[in-house]
């Protein structure tokens, strides 16, 4: 794990797209709590309860949106959607990046990382 980073790579047995996973997840209660499907940019991404603005566990395709694939990372986030983006570079800029210092390390950022674990081994158990 880089300084702040953390991701896990996972298979599900079956394809999905990021819609059809969450419909197979949604009520299923993870550590970090119930996910949510949320717009991040360009893409869509299910992010559960963010543990402050700079640290979230989300679950991202690796590939194409819309299209269906067996491959997950689930990984330690700035919180998504289109505020929290905004929000996060307004704070980076008017601190010269040390606003943003919170995901690299401390007490949230470590909570976020054991959670990443967590949504892993529960994702997994699942056996999708």
């Amino acid at each position: 794990m880089a300084l702040g980073i953390k991701q896990k790579k996972v298979e599900t047995k079956n394809k999905y797209n990021i819609q059809s996973l969450y419909e197979a997840i949604k009520d299923h209660e993870f550590t970090p709590g119930k996910p949510n499907l949320v717009k991040q940019g360009f893409a869509t991404i299910i992010a559960f309860p963010e543990v402050d603005r700079q640290n979230q566990v989300q679950i991202t395709q690796g590939w194409l949106t819309g299209q269906e694939g067996n491959k997950w990372t689930i990984l330690k986030a700035e919180a998504a959607g289109l505020d929290n983006m905004a929000k996060n570079a307004v704070i980076g800029a008017l601190t010269n990046g040390l606003g943003n210092l919170g995901s690299l390390g401390g007490k949230n950022s470590k909570l976020c990382e054991q959670q990443v674990d967590a949504v892993v081994a529960e994702f997994n158990a699942l056996g999708l």
